[in-house]
């Protein structure tokens, strides 16, 4: 809604500004601050140090961090790849088969992930599909966590192109291939960096399916924090906390410079 007064625009600034600054502001900010503490003093913390960022970046907690770029990465690449594929084939299809091909993709956000996690760790627990124990089966559940936003990103962006484009490339004789490839694809990259991210930034913070089903010496950084916190050290769970959320924003600011330079194409 487009507020035209210079009163309704500062109301709307206040009213942003008391909502944000309590439930997102500040518990970030309390975060942070806690990350370079050693203790609490009243209700903050306090106690100037940086041995916590000390022992978030070094021996394990490293190797969570490296645990969680590669199941983000790849429950990111496989989430892309399949929910591109389905968002395609569903435009393809139309009508009721489109419908519940959407259905089937998005019924993973219907459920608690505990209960997808749980389904993923009794389907891959016998052969010939035994997955769990290897790192596989955490990539597996984190792919079904998160493919349905790749689909239902990807699926927007189709509803918005202009079929102009695919017409007149096929009224040339082009081959379908070649305008799925060069025509399509080119035109939903800026949409398929945007769901990379989604997908991306969900998985690195995924943690109560993963608590189900890592193995060891497969252990993400969100479960190093929970581990953390849970015994007590909870000024070392704070710096992985600004680890695993500065790892993050890298990477998807990366995807959005690159998010740019294919809208600029």
């Amino acid at each position: 809604m487009l507020v035209h007064s210079r009163k309704g625009r500062w109301a709307l600034w206040a009213l942003f500004l008391a909502l944000f600054l309590p439930l997102f502001a500040l518990p970030l900010s309390v975060i942070l601050a806690a990350s370079f503490a050693t203790h609490w003093s009243g209700a903050l913390p306090s106690g100037l140090t940086t041995a916590n960022y000390q022992a978030a970046t070094r021996g394990s907690s490293l190797q969570a961090l490296g645990t969680s770029l590669a199941t983000a990465l790849g429950a990111g690449l496989l989430a892309l790849l399949l929910g591109g594929w389905s968002a395609l084939s569903a435009h393809a299809l139309g009508g009721r088969r489109r419908r519940l091909m959407d259905a089937l993709f998005v019924l993973p956000l219907a459920v608690p992930s505990v209960v997808v996690g749980l389904a993923v760790l009794v389907a891959y627990s016998q052969p010939p599909l035994l997955l769990n124990g290897t790192p596989w089966i955490v990539v597996l559940a984190h792919t079904v966590l998160v493919t349905a936003f790749a689909h239902q990103s990807v699926t927007a962006a189709l509803g918005r192109l202009d079929p102009a484009y695919e017409q007149a490339a096929a009224s040339l004789g082009a081959r379908p291939w070649y305008v799925l490839l060069r025509v399509r694809l080119p035109l939903l990259l800026p949409s398929l960096n945007a769901a990379a991210g989604l997908c991306f930034a969900l998985s690195m913070g995924e943690l109560s399916a993963t608590m189900m089903l890592y193995p060891p010496g497969w252990v993400p950084l969100p479960v190093q924090i929970y581990t953390a916190t849970d015994r007590g050290a909870l000024f070392t769970g704070s710096a992985l906390a600004v680890v695993l959320m500065a790892t993050t924003l890298a990477v998807l600011f990366a995807l959005s410079r690159l998010r740019n330079r294919a809208s600029y194409r």
